[in-house]
């Protein structure tokens, strides 16, 4: 089953945070979130604000870009966040343990390109866009093929 792309637009970057907040609140283990854009469009800032709302205690959520890999324990279950930027290989994602926790944690993964043939079916793609004539604008297309994910943006708009 494919689904028609959702398209939102975000006017502050507190607006993103809302939304990405409203989406962590559906979030489970075994959910994958694929975050797709250029550098500065709003990845990181939207995987730190979806990954801070589920804290018990606030925390720093330093981007990924040089460990890979971050991981948290939250109330929703094990989070990880993940940017596979400096990936040459697709074997690396493997060695990463990022399969299995496909299974098991709720994964936000920057970069999913990196993924190749193993990107998950299920997960949903998000691609964040700037707007050329306005910073503060964020374009967010989201794309699914698990009607799952209907249910749940459903619940977060």
């Amino acid at each position: 089953m494919t689904t028609m792309p959702l398209s939102l637009t975000f006017k502050s970057p507190e607006e993103t945070t809302k939304f990405a907040e409203n989406v962590g609140a559906t979030l489970q283990p075994g959910d994958v979130v694929l975050l797709e854009g250029e550098i500065g469009s709003g990845k990181t800032h939207f995987a730190r604000a979806l990954i801070q709302s589920l804290m018990p205690e606030p925390e720093d959520v330093p981007s990924p870009t040089f460990t890979l890999v971050q991981a948290y324990d939250t109330p929703a279950g094990e989070i990880w966040h993940c940017d596979l930027y400096r990936l040459s290989m697709v074997e690396e994602v493997e060695e990463l343990g990022l399969i299995d926790a496909f299974d098991t944690a709720i994964c936000l993964v920057e970069w999913p390109a990196k993924l190749g043939s193993l990107t998950p079916d299920a997960a949903l793609r998000m691609t964040l866009k700037t707007d050329p004539n306005n910073e503060k604008l964020r374009h967010l297309t989201l794309s699914w093929t698990d009607p799952k994910w209907a249910r749940k943006l459903e619940t977060a708009r």
